[in-house]
């Protein structure tokens, strides 16, 4: 506790930004440079580089901000839930009398709680082959009526109703409100859901009315940008559980491109935004009116060509029936010149056979001629290399082949010790010799 030491004096009176310039004077000389353990909340990263964030721990937090140079040197991304350490130095930002904490280095410390709650549940579900990509279905190319599951206070619920009217006024679209943050968030979802796959069931039934009750085909699961708290509702066992249980494709579209919740992985498809989950469900309206238009061409044109060609054909059968005798008489023509040119061709093939038969039988002696003397100087060559290659011509010139007792050829001075018998093969004959000196390498 800090007394006064003249209780009767009046306080100074300050003016507020030298107070805080005082107050970050004492900050600096009592604490800094400082160094602090907690766990990331709200970060973010500004389009100047520049990154903001919170530090939190069970008692309290501290707001952060890292300057571009320093966002620069970190060998990692940060994002929520991650356990760090920070160092820098504490400051009032005077512009708002806050503490803030400026950092300038940053190292990982740990996973943190939440995030390691993330991963457990998320390893756990992945081995139970809740994530398992063969059960993910492709999403409906023209959906009858689009599932939209949300809060209807929250910003995702404008985004995706305002890409929806853009692109697919026609489509209708289902809502079921839920929570999408706090404690009661998680039932909330799983109720909003079951309550959407009744509804998508329904509309599946035989004979139920598809003008009052149009069949749901696609689910959007939507929420908007948030911390790992904010998002953490979309972490819970049951709802992924609920998730996989959908009787039709399901999207999630929690949070912005970089936040990842177990719901992502349990669904269908992920969307980066609830917007971009919107637009991955309507193609727009324009793209089918214009496909329409196409096809409606290319039927019109099918017709009317098939039209003038049965014209084409009525015309000739018509020619044909009102003169019978005349194709009588161009058919017999037709088949007289077939029987001319089959005579003609079958004594032209005789003939080249007959030619080519007598020319075979003059140039055969020839050819045989050539290929005996081809055949005998083929011979002749493999006799003189085989010639060559007689050890017997290596041994007239001088050389011995020494082997061993056993037979075995001696080719180095290492193989030969004093006292050894050796036997030596000459051009003529087989002399036995005695190693009688310790044999030397040249």
């Amino acid at each position: 506790m800090f007394e006064r030491t003249n209780p009767g004096v009046a306080p100074r009176v300050w003016e507020v930004g030298a107070l805080c310039r005082a107050i970050a004077d004492a900050l600096e000389a009592r604490f800094n440079p400082v160094a602090v353990r907690g766990e990331i909340t709200g970060f973010s990263r500004a389009s100047s580089g520049h990154c903001y964030f919170s530090i939190k721990d069970a008692n309290g937090q501290l707001r952060c901000a890292m300057f571009r140079r320093a966002a620069s040197l970190l060998d990692f991304s940060p994002r929520d839930g991650e356990l760090v350490e920070v160092r820098g130095r504490l400051g009032v930002y005077e512009a708002r009398g806050d503490l803030q904490f400026i950092v300038e280095s940053m190292q990982r410390a740990g996973q943190g709680a939440l995030f390691e709650q993330f991963l457990r549940l998320k390893a756990q579900l992945d081995a139970e082959g809740l994530f398992d990509t063969a059960r993910k279905r492709p999403l409906p190319l023209l959906p009858r009526a689009i599932g939209l599951v949300t809060s209807p206070g929250a910003a995702a619920l404008h985004d995706v109703v305002t890409a929806l009217r853009r692109r697919v006024p026609h489509i209708p679209v289902v809502l079921v409100p839920a929570l999408v943050q706090g404690a009661a968030a998680p039932a909330s979802l799983v109720a909003a859901l079951s309550k959407m796959y009744l509804l998508a069931q329904a509309g599946r039934a035989q004979g139920a009315d598809l003008a009052q009750n149009p069949p749901v085909d696609v689910i959007l699961l939507v929420r908007g940008g948030g911390s790992i708290e904010d998002l953490w509702a979309f972490n819970d066992e049951q709802l992924a559980r609920t998730i996989v249980q959908s009787p039709v494709p399901l999207i999630s579209g929690v949070g912005h491109e970089t936040d990842f919740t177990i719901a992502d992985f349990c669904a269908d498809l992920r969307a980066p935004t609830p917007t971009a989950a919107a637009e991955l469900v309507a193609q727009p309206r324009e793209v089918w009116l214009g496909a329409l238009g196409l096809l409606a061409g290319r039927l019109a044109d099918g017709v009317e060509r098939q039209l003038d060609a049965r014209h084409q054909r009525l015309d000739q059968a018509a020619a044909r029936l009102g003169r019978p005798s005349g194709l009588v008489a161009r058919e017999q023509l037709q088949l007289a010149r077939l029987a001319q040119r089959m005579r003609h061709g079958v004594l032209l093939k005789l003939q080249r056979l007959s030619q080519s038969q007598q020319a075979m039988e003059a140039n055969l002696p020839q050819k045989m001629q050539r290929c005996v003397a081809q055949h005998t100087q083929r011979l002749d060559r493999a006799a003189l290399r085989l010639d060559l290659l007689d050890p017997r011509l290596v041994l007239q010139r001088g050389y011995a082949l020494l082997t061993d007792t056993g037979g075995r050829a001696v080719t180095s001075v290492q193989q030969a010790h004093p006292g050894d018998a050796l036997r030596a093969t000459l051009a003529d004959g087989v002399v036995d010799v005695t190693v009688a000196a310790q044999p030397r390498l040249l």
